[in-house]
């Protein structure tokens, strides 16, 4: 059953739905979403069991994209742009093959429709082994997840996110019970929508210094997406907004333009991503 999503709205002009990864919450596109603002209305929803949003059992990418499509009818959006990063890259890529009439444009930063190997479930347990409610503080908790983690990493800050206070205790912004059990179907992708298509305008943005997208990525972004226009990001890695903000701006606001204007593709997926 679809969840309804929490979410946080910014600007006047056409909808734009801004989709963030696992881990995150809407407002960690917020510097993305007020620099779009002034021509898009910019919608930036807490997935499921993320954020402020309700908490849920299942996470398959079909539900999720049937919570975005939800929040699109209740907010009698007129076919929004959607932009999705990681997790919600995939589930971007899912609405967009589930539910084309949905939407009118589909880009995707630094995923691929494919399964990945499971990276996350050692942070899963360094979380689920902080007893946040007994933390008196967050540089406290902070020295647990080191602990925990077995050593210091950059993603630990990217998590401390999530480490919210209510009155004098400490817990998650995550459900994390159900993302670990659901970690599986994360890394995956629908194999029943292997043989769908999206003929609408598409993006996929890579990072140069990221590993998710790789040359073998293409055929298949462009069997599912053959209007996919694929483009690197210099200097940049999987955080694509977090890396190279301004430059990752430029590429959606190039691609936004050419949406309004109407304007086709310049060259076919493939070639277009290989001479980047």
């Amino acid at each position: 059953m679809p969840i309804e999503l929490a979410f946080e709205a910014v600007g006047n002009g056409p909808p734009l739905v801004i989709l963030h990864g696992l881990f995150g919450a809407g407002r960690n596109w917020g510097r993305i979403a007020r620099a779009l603002a002034d021509r898009y209305r910019v919608y930036l929803p807490d997935a499921r069991n993320h954020g402020a949003s309700p908490r849920g059992q299942g996470m398959s990418y079909t539900d999720m994209a049937l919570d975005v499509l939800g929040l699109i009818e209740r907010e009698r959006l007129q076919q929004p742009l959607v932009i999705g990063h990681s997790m919600g890259g995939k589930t971007a890529m899912t609405l967009a093959l589930e539910h084309p009439q949905a939407i009118s444009g589909v880009a995707v930063i630094d995923i691929a429709p494919e399964r990945y190997n499971d990276q996350f479930s050692p942070y899963m347990m360094a979380m689920r082994g902080l007893d946040a409610a007994a933390a008196t503080g967050r540089n406290e908790a902070r020295q647990v997840l080191v602990r925990n983690q077995g050593g210091d990493t950059p993603v630990l800050d990217f998590l401390m996110q999530n480490l919210q206070r209510h009155e004098e205790r400490f817990d998650w912004r995550l459900n994390l019970l159900a993302v670990a059990m659901c970690m599986q179907d994360l890394c995956g992708f629908p194999q029943r929508l292997r043989h769908r298509c999206y003929e609408g305008p598409a993006l996929f943005l890579a990072g140069t210094d990221s590993a998710y997208v790789q040359s073998e990525s293409h055929a298949r972004i462009a069997r599912l997406f053959p209007q996919a226009h694929l483009q690197h990001i210099d200097d940049a890695g999987h955080w694509v907004h977090t890396d190279q903000p301004g430059a990752l701006l430029r590429a959606l606001r190039g691609w936004l333009h050419r949406h309004e204007a109407g304007t086709p593709r310049a060259a076919p997926a493939q070639a277009a991503l290989a001479t980047r």
